[in-house]
């Protein structure tokens, strides 16, 4: 029996595109921790109010989902009196889903259910989220009321 050449799928063709493109972000998950907590070279700058903050990513794949994301512009606005959250234009994988039980205000965070950023200035305690990355220094701008257009873009 006669077989034809190997089909190849459009996934397995944009993930080969992708990884050839951007290296150092679309990294084979072999051996790796989905959830890892592990700070890549991956930096990203949130503007918003005439304030800016940075942030380092996590090396995990929705750490890696949103620095392909980016540049984008989107909306902050307060939740819960203890984070600021940001609407994304698309969910996010959840293959960077797991515990970490060790919560702090500073942490970057998507939340799994809404399809959102959120990002922590206070203590917090929730189910569903995958934390993305830290800020860097200061987070003290996501205490400032209101809502306001956010820019995000990578810096490193």
């Amino acid at each position: 029996m006669a077989m034809g050449p190997p089909t190849i799928s459009r996934r397995a063709m944009l993930g080969a595109t992708l990884a050839a493109a951007v290296p150092h972000l679309a990294h084979g998950q072999s051996g790796r921790d989905p959830a890892s907590q592990k700070p890549t070279d991956v930096r990203i700058r949130l503007t918003f109010d005439g304030r800016t903050m940075t942030a380092t990513l996590y090396d995990n794949p929705s750490a890696r989902d949103l620095a392909m994301l980016l540049p984008l512009d989107l909306t902050i606005e307060d939740y819960g009196g203890n984070e600021k959250i940001a609407y994304l234009p698309r969910k996010l994988t959840e293959d960077g889903s797991g515990p970490f039980g060790d919560e702090r205000p500073g942490d970057l965070c998507y939340f799994k259910p809404w399809g959102n950023l959120a990002m922590f200035y206070a203590d917090y305690r929730w189910d569903g989220l995958i934390r993305l990355g830290r800020f860097d220094g200061s987070f003290e701008p996501l205490r400032v009321r209101g809502k306001f257009p956010l820019h995000i873009e990578r810096i490193r």
